[in-house]
């Protein structure tokens, strides 16, 4: 015979259940940044032209060091990756903190 659970164990058990990991979520979010910005800048690095990326490069004001290039594209990496990270981290701890 199966034991019930009380209201209580249920609602612990659900709350356990729905938490999401801040970690696993700041990983996830920060590869998929800096994989993105990667791709990109190789992508443009690799097609070429006068100009490659104009409008990408701009992100060198943001990110010291960057630029289109493959040397700017590892360093495009870290600066998403952290960014990406730090954002999906949050959006897990404040999913955490709100859950009933």
């Amino acid at each position: 015979m199966a034991e019930q659970l009380t209201p209580q164990e249920e609602q612990l058990l659900r709350k356990v259940l729905a938490r999401a990991s801040e970690q696993g979520w700041g990983t996830a979010l920060g590869m998929m940044c800096g994989l993105g910005l990667f791709v990109a800048t190789i992508w443009l690095v690799i097609k070429g032209g006068d100009a490659p990326g104009a409008h990408l490069g701009l992100l060198g004001t943001y990110f010291p060091g960057y630029s289109v290039t493959m040397f700017g594209a590892a360093v495009g990496f870290v600066y998403a990756f952290v960014g990406g990270y730090a954002v999906g981290r949050t959006v897990a701890t404040l999913y955490n903190r709100l859950l009933p």
